[in-house]
């Protein structure tokens, strides 16, 4: 089996896969494997997951594409999430994710072109009192408006955060 085919030799998937039965109750831990190693599930990994539990592809795909845990495409180098909450809405997320979707020319859950960032909503990231929030990667940042973002992008533009 070929690398394009299964999590690469050596990152958890790799090593967790001989503890999984081949059935298709390996699945769903599976594809968490897959994507935990690699960031997503590629179309090669959803048919490797299917051959080596002995499921139909379309049963695999299935599961990848009902779980909102899972991604199908390669996210960008960072992952920015807007909050749209109940205080950040009321406070100004809505105007903050136009401008977004504006400067990056991307929707949400789209990756711009050059694979810097990947743009999703999210219900709550609980810190109200800092509302409206965004998270880029793990570094949360308050208050945002739709002037501060575009420096706050700058930076993760400059490899500066």
């Amino acid at each position: 089996m070929s690398r394009a085919h299964s999590p690469r030799k050596g990152t958890r998937a790799s090593s967790g896969i001989t503890s999984l039965p081949r059935t298709p109750a390996s699945v769903i831990p599976l594809l968490q494997q897959i994507q935990e190693a690699e960031g997503f599930i590629s179309e090669e990994a959803v048919e490797w997951v299917a051959r080596h539990t002995g499921s139909p592809v379309s049963v695999v795909y299935g599961v990848a594409t009902f779980y909102s845990q899972f991604r199908l495409k390669r996210p960008g180098k960072h992952t920015i999430r807007v909050c749209e909450g109940t205080a950040c809405h009321v406070l100004g997320s809505g105007t903050v994710l136009e401008r977004l979707t504006e400067e990056l020319g991307i929707q949400m859950g789209e990756t711009t072109d050059d694979g810097l960032f990947t743009l999703e909503s999210v219900r709550c990231l609980g810190c109200c009192s800092l509302a409206p929030a965004v998270m880029i990667d793990d570094k949360t940042h308050g208050r945002v408006t739709q002037d501060s973002i575009l420096k706050i992008l700058e930076t993760y533009r400059e490899g500066q955060s």
